[in-house]
């Protein structure tokens, strides 16, 4: 997987790779789909959501620049899987899940694979997490029809900010970079992505 998907497509970073080879996949999608657990695409892991394909992981990865000493914040938790990629390259990773059952099973699978630097929280992600802010990396891992305003107040100066923006049929990968009171936008690339719930979200029902 980390040959064929994502090395081949460019992504070359040696930690990037790593964190990968290092992370059981199959662990954190359901048993009925562990024979595909490598394949390229993404996977049903129950309450409507996914675990998106491996190398867009990679890809919103590595373009939060992590060098090992940032505080990371991810809205949409999911399986957990990843958040434990960022866990592998960050310092500090806090991720956000408003299903209490996906919640509490990445929870304990984090745990069980000895991660101390990860926190996952249940609520409503795009309003953020104050209590821990300012973050110097970001990542939605659900679409909205725009960023939320309460991800970009939480994101320090210097800092990147990822997530899939448009409709629910399909969206871009936007970039939002940080400098002081400005915030540049970069769009990156195609994506399909479930619906981000919630107040600055797409709404509940």
């Amino acid at each position: 997987m980390v040959e064929r998907q994502i090395a081949r497509r460019g992504i070359t970073s040696p930690r990037i790779l790593e964190a990968f080879l290092d992370t059981p996949r199959h662990l954190f999608i359901p048993k009925n789909q562990h024979l595909f657990a490598y394949e390229d695409g993404p996977l049903p892991i129950g309450k409507g959501q996914t675990i998106s394909q491996p190398y867009i992981v990679a890809y919103m990865t590595e373009h939060l620049n992590l060098a090992g000493n940032e505080r990371v914040l991810e809205i949409g938790t999911g399986s957990g899987y990843q958040a434990a990629i960022l866990g592998k390259l960050a310092a500090e990773v806090h991720t956000v899940e408003r299903h209490p059952s996906l919640a509490e099973r990445a929870t304990q699978l984090l745990a069980d694979l000895g991660y101390e630097n990860i926190r996952v929280h249940l609520g409503d992600g795009t309003i953020g997490l104050l209590e821990f802010a300012p973050y110097d990396a970001i990542m939605v891992t659900a679409a909205a029809p725009d960023v939320p305003v309460p991800l970009l107040d939480q994101l320090a100066d210097g800092g990147r900010l990822i997530m899939p923006v448009g409709g629910r049929a399909g969206q871009v990968l936007h970039l939002y970079q940080r400098r002081g009171k400005e915030i540049i936008k970069d769009d990156l690339t195609p994506v399909a992505f479930v619906p981000l719930i919630g107040d600055h979200g797409w709404p509940r029902g």
